[in-house]
């Protein structure tokens, strides 16, 4: 199945113009990358979707492929983004490795994450589903890791990629394990 363009343009038309914190989460809705724009977060998300001026996808440290969802956290003030975006980054790379190449500093002690203000799919149910074969997605993750060392040793041999490495190996060994039966499937 090809990737739903009408689709993803019309759930991403939904995204806010408010300046804010983003997720970007997977097929499972594991998040993957945390980001901030200046300039709206659909206007961002657009540009990550179609690696239009985006250097995550750039560096190779994100595979579009398997953005299913992202999760906004639109801010009245651009000043608030920072320790929000820390905040999230933190919370979310205990769960699973993230795929940022920069690690921010950690937030206050007191700070209290807020939920996300919606969940947008971008991807369609059907495209999901295809997606989620363990056949399909074991092979890409190891082709994507291949794309990401080389572009490490080739290209920008630096600590930002070498951290989004680190996650891709982390996901490709799971979804090995997943392929062989021996996990569920489960974030470790």
């Amino acid at each position: 199945m090809s990737v739903d363009f009408v689709y993803r343009r019309k759930a991403v038309s939904t995204l806010s113009t408010k300046v804010g914190v983003y997720v970007l989460c997977d097929l499972d809705n594991v998040p993957m990358y945390v980001g901030q724009s200046a300039q709206g977060i659909r206007a961002r998300v657009q540009r990550h979707l179609t690696s239009a001026r985006s250097d995550i996808i750039a560096n190779r440290q994100i595979d579009v492929w398997e953005i299913a969802f992202v999760r906004e956290y639109p801010l009245e003030k651009k000043q608030e983004m920072n320790e929000l975006e820390a905040a999230l980054f933190h919370e979310f790379d205990k769960v699973s490795r993230l795929m940022n190449g920069t690690i921010p500093p950690l937030p206050p002690a007191e700070y209290s994450i807020p939920s996300p203000a919606r969940v947008v799919q971008v991807m369609s149910d059907e495209e999901i589903v295809e997606k989620q074969n363990i056949e399909l997605r074991l092979p890409r993750q190891a082709a994507h890791y291949a794309q990401i060392v080389g572009h490490f040793l080739a290209v920008k041999n630096s600590n930002q990629v070498a951290r989004a490495m680190n996650a891709h190996f982390a996901r490709l060994t799971r979804y090995h394990a997943m392929m062989l039966g021996l996990s569920s499937g489960e974030e470790s």
